[in-house]
């Protein structure tokens, strides 16, 4: 036994720091009944390690390296070049020789093999650094194969291995090589295997890719492959290629590329026979890693021979389900306009808070809807409260009925699930649309909020260890009693209807489209709207003192408000700014996970917004910005009742229009009030829980206050009883979480893992449009800015903001902005109220907005008609 050379056999999954990823994986998959692997040996890492510790050079230059970020590429790609040759040059130890020469022989030297790189940071469940080194294939004789062992050893270093390493975080110096020999097998056919669609997601959607020779030419790009396509033991679809090219091994070593025999170019590489079979050997597999898998496989002599099996990392999980049963799941980021992943803590409070049967997955929540869809008349109240706030889900959900046999029908029964769009998520069972109505009722339901708040704020400050925990439990049903008010509820529904029967009315006797949106322009009770005027408010009030504003250009500590005074004005900006805080500090970019930092707590988030409002507007904008929309609703109300008295009928046409612009301009700025109370009372906790947090850390229980955020509301409540923490669940979690991360979740996913797209169902728009759904009236031209990030806005007056979703605290960059362009959003989700109440032209819903508009371009939004130009 040699620690530098290992048998397959010997190689298990605790030796992922000595034989890599790939070849973790070549030991287990040797151990499964009935598959064949291809024998072969494995060059450990300490073999790589022997190789190079001694050699000053190679570590100085190694340093260097980990110095470097992302954007130095000129100097990666001199410096890894410079790796490259010194490995290169370096002896293989002798006894590394040695051992490579003695396995060698027990399979015999004269045949040829593929000489493979397998990292330690390879094939692992969250990244898979598929391609990142390199491969050689058909070598021949001990000579080559040390020669190509050093040749791996170097593609450790090439630019784009050393840059993947960057962008994912992996240290160059804690990831090391091991190099697998392997028997060469010269197959009539090869390919990949997906045990799970890579497109679709659908865990019981087998794919196949096959093609002729060598499996090189597919992985490479040189040659389109035949796909199949296995559900349950039957082929469900097959896509055959012309295959022009095919690369085989030749005699002496090395391989070619060769051309097809045109008689043969369109035969299908497998019979159906081996199709099947080979599908039956891809279950065999996962069933044995317990996970989806990426199968590289070759054909040869009727055999078929595994060369590799990794993870596939790419799926999306599926929502956790109590039954084998068939269920739909909805996003529910998607309607929150928070599609980044959520802490645990953040995930608990929102689990407290919602009524409706809600799953995690991939560090979201989703909605499972199967019970409404098994229903004929829940089916119709789905698909008409989604389908009205985001046509893709409506559009997939659309899909899902139409198959089937997915989700059975079953009889309307008395206890079928609410489900309807608000703020919150579910709809109370019945709200009452607020026929003869008070306008006073909105005025009541925000002082109710307030007072119930301020009662809180006093009862809590009693609380500390586990009584905390159950305040807080009890105080949620207080909130969720509030969240399912009928009478606030029925100010919702009243305003979204009147606007529906507008836009409805207006367009079939006047013509017009999209009223409502200039109607609901400058309406009173909109926290979120009026907290982007008030911004401005502050802007005002800094902008005489140049002093300041020089201060807080270069600001980058949040207890800057402490130093502000110092300066001519500070006191009068410092007390702006807290006032500002006290009102709205509680909101932030993803306000539904409570774990979030709010502006009160990071300050100078804030700066660049009023740095910019003192930049792009003038003094006085934000009462000149509200009453400019007051009087544009107020002309276009005057206007549609003076056309409407000259039809037949017009007086009562008249009369009924003006109803319903009066519950549109009462009720509908009330929409964002109960999001503001919840992430109100949010903070409440937030900062009660955090003064425990301060206790564990001096108790040394937890190594950071932030901590806490990555255990559940249980979790954190027995840590707090018992003063006890597992290091490592923090760990575990924090990995979790930044691999959700890197996730983007569906809008709508099955139980089989199936993510199902929907699809805007347009005719009549230009050939290059970019397609979305219309929430905001008007045409605009203008600059394209494409922002990530709140804090990295730097807008100018006119510009496009376009970016993957808006919550309520994007808001004060809309007073600055022309129109508005989203990846994600809905009829009533926040961005769309505002710019409508901003009137700014806006189209949201539009699938990858920020990948296909490019920063700086000019583009022209069709609010309206919802879709975009690039021009």
């Amino acid at each position: 036994m040699s620690p530098f050379v290992t048998g397959f056999r010997e190689m298990d999954k605790t030796q992922l720091l000595l034989v890599g990823g790939k070849g973790v994986n070549l030991g287990e998959l040797s151990r499964i009944h009935g598959i064949q692997v291809p024998e072969g040996f494995c060059v450990t890492t300490e073999a790589y390690q022997k190789a190079l510790e001694q050699n000053e050079a190679f570590h100085a230059l190694l340093d260097q390296l980990t110095l470097l970020k992302v954007e130095d590429r000129d100097q990666i790609g001199e410096i890894s070049r410079r790796i490259r040759k010194i490995i290169m040059d370096t002896e293989i130890p002798s006894d590394v020789v040695k051992a490579v020469a003695h396995h060698l022989s027990r399979f015999g030297e004269e045949h040829a093999y593929a000489v493979r790189s397998s990292a330690t940071a390879e094939d692992l469940p969250h990244a898979s650094f598929a391609g990142q080194q390199d491969t050689y294939l058909n070598i021949i004789g001990k000579e080559a194969i040390l020669r190509h062992i050093s040749k791996c050893w170097a593609s450790l270093f090439t630019d784009r291995a050393v840059i993947y390493r960057l962008q994912n975080g992996f240290g160059h110096s804690q990831v090391y090589l091991s190099v697998i020999v392997q028997r060469m097998v010269f197959p009539q056919a090869s390919g990949i295997l997906f045990t799970a669609d890579p497109i679709t997601s659908n865990r019981k959607l087998l794919s196949i890719d096959a093609g002729f020779g060598l499996g090189e030419a597919l992985v490479s790009g040189l040659v389109s492959a035949d796909c199949y396509q296995v559900q349950e033991d039957k082929i469900v679809d097959k896509r055959i290629a012309t295959k022009k090219l095919a690369i085989y091994g030749r005699k002496e070593g090395g391989t070619e590329m060769q051309q097809i025999d045109p008689d043969q170019q369109k035969d299908q590489t497998l019979t159906d026979e081996q199709i099947l079979q080979l599908a039956r050997i891809g279950r065999q597999i996962e069933a044995y890693f317990g996970c989806p898998q990426d199968i590289e496989w070759c054909l040869a002599d009727d055999t078929f021979y595994i060369v590799q099996s990794r993870p596939i990392t790419t799926l999306y999980p599926i929502p956790e389900a109590n039954d084998r049963e068939n269920h739909v799941y909805v996003s529910v980021g998607h309607q929150q306009m928070m599609t980044d992943p959520m802490k645990p803590l953040g995930l608990s409070f929102w689990l407290l808070t919602t009524p409706a049967p809600m799953r995690k997955a991939g560090g979201r929540l989703f909605v499972d809807v199967t019970q409404m869809l098994a229903s004929p008349s829940g089916r119709e109240t789905l698909i008409n409260v989604l389908g009205k706030n985001d046509p893709l889900i409506k559009d997939a959900l659309t899909t899902v009925i139409e198959r089937g046999n997915f989700i059975k029908l079953i009889p309307d029964d008395k206890k079928e699930q609410n489900y309807g769009k608000s703020n919150q998520g579910p709809a109370p069972a019945k709200y009452q649309t607020l026929n003869d109505y008070d306008p006073t009722v909105v005025s009541d339901l925000i002082k109710r909020s307030e007072s119930s708040i301020e009662e809180l704020k006093h009862k809590i400050q009693t609380k500390s260890g586990v009584d905390l925990f159950d305040f807080i439990l009890v105080d949620i049903q207080e909130l969720r009693k509030n969240i399912s008010d009928p009478q606030s509820f029925g100010v919702i529904m009243t305003a979204m209807n009147a606007s529906s029967w507008i836009n409805e009315k207006m367009k079939e006797w006047l013509g017009e489209k999209n009223v409502a949106d200039t109607l609901s322009q400058s309406v009173s009770n909109n926290i979120t709207s009026e907290m982007g005027l008030a911004l401005l408010d502050v802007a005002d009030v800094i902008r005489p003192y140049p002093e300041v504003i020089a201060y807080l250009q270069q600001v980058q500590e949040d207890h800057f408000l402490d130093e502000l005074v110092q300066f001519e004005g500070g006191q009068e900006a410092r007390d702006a700014i807290d006032a500002y805080l006290n009102k709205y500090g509680i909101r932030c970019v993803g306000e539904i996970d409570i774990t979030k930092t709010r502006w009160s707590e990071k300050p100078t988030t804030l700066i660049p917004m009023i740095l910019g409002n003192i930049k792009n507007l003038p003094p006085g904008a934000g009462k000149r910005k509200f009453e400019q929309g007051r009087q544009e609703a107020l002309k276009k109300e005057q206007e549609l009742l003076d056309r409407l008295g000259q039809l037949p009928g017009g007086e009562q046409k008249a009369k009924e229009t003006k109803r319903m612009i009066d519950r549109i301009r009462n009720f509908s700025g009330f929409r964002e009030y109960p999001k503001y109370g919840i992430v109100r009372r949010y903070f409440v906790y937030k900062q009660a829980l955090l003064k425990e947090a301060e206790q564990l850390l001096q108790a040394g229980v937890i190594q950071e206050k932030e901590d806490i955020y990555y255990l559940t509301f249980e979790e954190l409540r027995e840590v707090v009883r018992t003063n006890k923490l597992d290091d490592q669940i923090i760990s575990k979690r924090k990995d979790e979480y930044k691999l959700y991360e890197k996730l983007t979740p569906p809008r709508v996913i099955t139980s089989d893992g199936e993510i199902i797209a929907g699809e805007y169902k347009r005719e009549n728009l230009p050939a290059e449009a970019i397609v979305g759904l219309p929430v905001s009236s008007g045409v605009i031209e203008g600059r394209a800015r494409v922002i990530f990030n709140m804090e990295d806005a730097d807008l100018e007056d006119g510009d496009i903001l376009v970016t993957a979703f808006t919550d309520p605290s994007w808001t004060p960059l809309f007073v600055s902005i022309k129109g508005l362009v989203t990846e994600v959003g809905g009829l009533m989700t926040h961005g769309a109220v505002i710019a409508r109440e901003y009137g700014l032209p806006a189209v949201v819903g539009v699938e990858n907005a920020t990948k296909l508009i490019k920063d700086g371009q000019r583009i022209r939004v069709h609010g309206t008609d919802g879709y975009i130009e690039i021009l």
